[in-house]
């Protein structure tokens, strides 16, 4: 690609890149529409001559309760951005030609998901497919001969006969569903026979080929993940595909990487040793190996993952870094092929490393905040994501080594600038056996010496999860420091980031140490910060944090208010109706009927004779995971039980609230259940 750029895009300074709602005008505490405002920036790609990097931005609108995405350049010495795409539909997934001459990437605009090219030099877009079926999850083959993508079929049809059966199901007045196996739905989505597939076309356009095609008549089969699941050898010939084919879906993680050529045909495990999940593969860039993401225990969703190389010629594997004690999520090779960029949360951050394809010797390089979707660029330099608790995700870069680090897009400024926040405060106490415990503590936004404070208790989900330095979304902490509340973020036992025994210690003990933690949590915060006021608490939570507040309610009365987001009160009866049971079985150490003290000891529905504290209770009812009766049966105690409770039901929902005008019907809910009965107490 040439470095001097005939500019016709929109030329903007990088404050204000992105498009979309203008910021307030004056200064304010932060609150739901500051959150909402942002812009949701991904994806970064960095140019094959190492001088520009496309990303994603996204945006929502309260208006349309839908969001609109575009796609953007940005140089890499941060000084210029330019709107590569503007329409009102969605412009995602950009990826550059090794020549540089051409980006592609997916959009929504034709009324499907489709692949569209640009010059990134200037022009109109235009519309390389036209499949009669959404793709997703694009890349090009380092020769630029080819595209490859993933998309949902029937096993024993191409895409044309998947779209006319998919017609004639939605034209047949009969809706009825018969089925013989698990899993028959999964997440918000009923089983349909589809399988996901990864086809490969000429970079031109023209015919697709089916990689998978045949191989899962009998098996169901899925990539798992996004793009990062689908690797090119550097020659163009072969594709390293992550794909889950086992007949016990529904209670094995069983997940492994297949090879196979650009042609089709052979269809080759390469892990099929091991029986836990195997993942991200990334060939290094001579070919010789491919790297890639494994753990060890089979039936464990939230085991350590290592970081593997398996050698082409030899079909031998090793493991890098085996005693370091962190659980890679993401990695990419450096340009000499010599390490490997690792993303890895550590002690509730999640920082970069770099890890010795030779020695396995682990550097940390970009040591804060939490850091994703890292990219290694002609030169050498990383491109990244970053963001924390106090800011959204901007465009980062470093040097190989973490030097050099420097911030490219600077999309949120203004609105962040009118948008006060609380700085968050590391805590550390005692916690359940005597062990350290971490925790977050951010002070309400206009603090004052001398008052008295309302707390909000947060509790994550997971259970292997984390209050991370990251910018949520959903249960953003900022918001509820902006409407005057202390907010605690307990990281009890089981969360993610603090070592793998400490992940692990909540295997059969999902009411005992995280519950002992989170009042222990409360308890050092009382002593250690005199403006929490002991009389008015609340505590909230969703998922695996919504069964800690329903254990909550049973177990004490010293909250003003409770607010329960998609979580079991039954732990024996949900393991009925979710949908991936490895997550049950594992954490509570099998089944029901071969384990029942463990659903039953630390069960809510055992104690729900104790509730005495008003509950807010929300439920989506397309939450597959936690299906919708949980909250209803909640709902149900409580009013019989003659406890102020309130009960929002999003219909169009599943396990998260996602709509803009649903998630600001939630937040307002939520802060006024809040305000209520906790800061008018």
């Amino acid at each position: 690609m040439q470095s001097t750029w005939a500019i016709t895009a929109f030329l903007v300074t990088a404050a204000a890149a992105g498009g979309g709602t203008e910021p307030a005008a004056a200064p304010h505490p932060f609150c739901f529409d500051d959150m909402f405002g942002m812009h949701r920036l991904s994806d970064p790609q960095p140019s094959p001559d190492g001088e520009w990097v496309a990303y994603a931005s996204k945006v929502y609108s309260l208006e349309t309760n839908r969001s609109s995405g575009d796609l953007w350049l940005v140089s890499l010495d941060g000084k210029t951005t330019l709107q590569l795409t503007t329409n009102e539909a969605q412009d995602y997934n950009p990826r550059w030609s090794p020549d540089g001459a051409t980006i592609a990437f997916l959009s929504t605009r034709s009324g499907s998901a489709q692949i569209w090219t640009i010059d990134p030099r200037g022009g109109e877009a235009v519309q390389l497919s036209d499949f009669p079926v959404d793709v997703s999850n694009l890349s090009w083959s380092p020769d630029g001969e080819r595209l490859a993508f993933s998309a949902e079929v029937y096993p024993d049809a191409d895409m044309k006969e998947t779209a006319a059966r998919d017609k004639q199901k939605e034209e047949d007045p009969v809706k009825a569903r018969i089925y013989t196996t698990l899993l028959f739905r999964h997440w918000d989505t009923w089983e349909d026979g589809k399988r996901s597939h990864v086809f490969v076309m000429p970079a031109k356009g023209g015919e697709a080929v089916d990689l998978m095609q045949g191989i899962d008549a009998d098996c169901p089969t899925m990539p798992f993940g996004g793009g990062e699941e689908i690797a090119w050898a550097p020659d163009s010939q072969e594709l390293c595909l992550t794909v889950k084919m086992v007949e016990n879906a529904a209670w094995s993680t069983d997940v492994d990487l297949y090879v196979t050529p650009v042609t089709g045909g052979d269809f080759v495990c390469i892990t099929e040793e091991n029986e836990a999940w195997d993942s991200v593969p990334a060939y290094s860039p001579d070919g010789s190996r491919i790297a890639y993401l494994a753990m060890r225990r089979p039936g464990y969703e939230a085991d350590r993952a290592g970081i593997v190389l398996f050698d082409r010629a030899s079909g031998e594997r090793r493991e890098l870094a085996p005693d370091w004690d962190a659980s890679v999520s993401e990695i990419a090779w450096t340009e000499d092929g010599g390490a490997l960029i690792a993303a890895a949360e550590e002690n509730a951050l999640k920082p970069l490393f770099r890890v010795d394809a030779t020695s396995g010797a682990v550097t940390k390089i970009v040591p804060s905040h939490y850091c994703a979707a890292a990219q290694v660029a002609a030169g050498g330099r990383l491109v990244f994501c970053q963001d924390s608790m106090c800011a959204p995700v901007e465009i980062f870069t470093c040097a190989a080594d973490g030097k050099g680090l420097g911030q490219l897009t600077h999309v949120n400024d203004e609105r962040l600038a009118q948008a006060l926040r609380s700085d968050p405060e590391n805590v550390w106490f005692e916690g359940a056996g005597g062990d350290r415990v971490h925790a977050w503590l951010l002070r309400p936004v206009g603090f004052e010496q001398g008052k008295k404070y309302p707390l909000a208790l947060m509790v994550h989900g997971g259970p292997q999860g984390c209050w991370n330095d990251h910018f949520h979304y959903r249960w953003n902490p900022q918001i509820y420091a902006g409407a005057g509340y202390v907010v605690l973020g307990v990281n009890f036992h089981g969360s993610t980031s603090f070592g793998q025994e400490f992940c692990d210690s909540i295997r059969g003990d999902w009411g005992g140490k995280p519950f002992e933690d989170l009042m222990k949590g409360v308890d050092h915060a009382l002593a250690a910060y005199d403006f929490i006021d002991p009389e008015r608490m609340g505590a909230l939570g969703a998922s695996y944090g919504g069964y800690l507040i329903t254990w909550v309610a049973g177990q004490t009365d010293r909250f003003k208010a409770l607010i329960c987001h998609d979580g079991n009160m039954d732990e024996r009866a949900a393991y009925f109706m979710t949908e991936e049971l490895w997550f049950p079985e594992w954490d509570h150490v099998g089944t029901p009927w071969d384990n029942p003290r463990s659903y039953e000891e630390q069960n809510p529905v055992n104690f729900v004779q104790n509730w005495k504290t008003p509950m807010l209770v929300i439920h989506g009812g397309h939450d597959f995971r936690v299906v919708e009766s949980s909250g209803m049966s909640t709902f149900t105690a409580l009013q019989r039980l003659g406890v102020p409770s309130r009960f929002l039901h999003f219909p169009d929902e599943n396990h998260w609230v996602l709509k803009p005008k649903n998630s600001q019907l939630w937040h307002r809910e939520v802060l006024a259940w809040l305000d209520q009965w906790v800061k008018g107490a």
